[in-house]
């Protein structure tokens, strides 16, 4: 017979170690969401000629909903990632779907310019950024150990997969039926990636009784004490006090000027300023889209396996040389250098964000979805900030050829915060 204190000293039972990790099951719903709530980022361009001549708008009015969107975007990031530790990710992506949805169909109602700030700036603004970088970072660290530079790369990847897929049907629902049906869409899009969030999202692992992906040991518990507004602030506070922080702010900032802010935004009208049809314009940006989820799987890829500052050198670097060359390439028809312009542009697009993560891991630890949170806000702000300005730009000069020229140059900025960061020691992790 077995006595208490025979059981007790027994090893503890393995954990189960299924075919399939349910991490990858987890990674496969986050990736569906995030395709089917991209179709709000497409939209603004799209719109822009449509909203100008049904109500007579200005591109400067009609970008500043789009400079509000993307500021609340990266402004949510870090609060959502902290609110996903408390109250867990399945509540907080339902709701910032739901948000999305909302927001998106209650612009059909618009007829002045502050109802398309409210509705498609402030709702949609929040409601997306509470599923931005924090919810693949989120995703990627408690799931998998293994993998993490790829499966940030795919997730990463996944809003331009929505791209690919909403672009061209959005562009010709805009042009044949309107824009209020390519919103009614959206809003659809939005509500019914819900369901699989509800059905199979699961929280941690060790809910299922696993470890992470490639783990051969329980990770340390999360912190969840305290309101997530406090913990969200403090972590700024300490992170702030850092010197890598500033560097991948500033950074990615220049990538979120260099990306949502001027290309997602003003490449379609900057086309159609040339004579391009608006449904082709949308079919390039749709195609770097297409390259941009090869580019950022790769990215992914090379994260696992080289330096992550010389990877974002190298990124920014040819960013800037691409943009420096596109004022040339613009046409009233589809001519090879444009559609080299969009492979190489495309390769580059979001490939920033896997290094990115992973660099915020090296120097923040278990702080590095929150700490990515406020590098996004940076990258948001610098994306809404040239947003704006580039309106303003086409407004007051007629074109937008200054705004290429200035954004190759901050690529430069960029380059030289990225060398800045190679000299900073590993010395400076948080560790609060």
């Amino acid at each position: 017979m077995t006595t208490t204190a025979e059981q007790a000293d027994r090893p503890a039972p393995p954990r189960r170690t299924p075919r399939l990790h349910y991490g990858w099951v987890v990674a496969a719903v986050s990736l569906v969401v995030l395709v089917g709530s991209a179709g709000f980022r497409s939209a603004p361009g799209l719109m822009m000629d449509a909203l100008h001549n049904e109500f007579g708008w200005s591109h400067a009015t009609i970008s500043s909903a789009v400079s509000v969107n993307l500021t609340l975007y990266g402004l949510t990031a870090p609060f959502a990632a902290a609110l996903m530790d408390r109250f867990g990710v399945r509540l907080v992506v339902v709701c910032a779907l739901l948000t999305i949805a909302t927001g998106s169909g209650l612009t059909i109602l618009m007829t002045q310019p502050w109802q398309l700030i409210l509705c498609w700036g402030v709702l949609v603004g929040l409601g997306s950024g509470s599923m931005a970088g924090a919810f693949a970072t989120t995703i990627s660290g408690r799931w998998f150990q293994a993998r993490q530079g790829l499966v940030t790369g795919v997730l990463t990847a996944a809003g331009a997969a929505g791209n690919l897929v909403f672009m061209p049907v959005l562009a010709a629902l805009v042009e044949h039926q309107g824009w209020r049906t390519a919103v009614v869409v959206i809003s659809l899009a939005a509500t019914a990636v819900a369901v699989p969030v509800l059905v199979l999202m699961r929280e941690r692992p060790a809910d299922l009784g696993l470890l992470p992906y490639g783990a051969t040991e329980e990770p340390p518990p999360p912190r969840t004490d305290g309101s997530a507004l406090v913990r969200s602030l403090r972590v700024l506070r300490e992170a702030s006090r850092t010197t890598p922080f500033w560097l991948l702010a500033g950074s990615f900032a220049i990538c979120g000027a260099t990306t949502a802010g001027l290309v997602g935004t003003h490449f379609i009208p900057a086309a159609h300023d040339h004579g391009m049809p608006v449904t082709t314009g949308a079919s390039l940006l749709a195609l770097v889209g297409v390259f941009d989820v090869v580019g950022t799987i790769a990215s992914g890829w090379f994260t696992d396996r080289f330096d992550s500052t010389r990877l974002l050198i190298t990124y920014y670097a040819l960013r800037g040389l691409s943009l420096l060359f596109l004022p040339q390439l613009f046409g009233d028809a589809l001519r090879p250098p444009l559609l080299a312009f969009v492979i190489f542009y495309g390769l580059d697009w979001v490939a920033t964000v896997p290094p990115t993560v992973a660099l915020c891991r090296r120097y923040f630890g278990q702080d590095a979805p929150i700490v990515f949170g406020w590098v996004l806000a940076a990258h948001q702000i610098g994306a809404a900030a040239v947003a704006g300005l580039a309106g303003l730009a086409r407004d007051r000069f007629g074109d937008y050829d200054a705004t290429w020229y200035a954004a190759g140059a901050l690529c430069v900025i960029a380059v030289g915060c990225c060398v800045a960061l190679r000299r900073v020691k590993q010395t400076a992790v948080m560790t609060a």
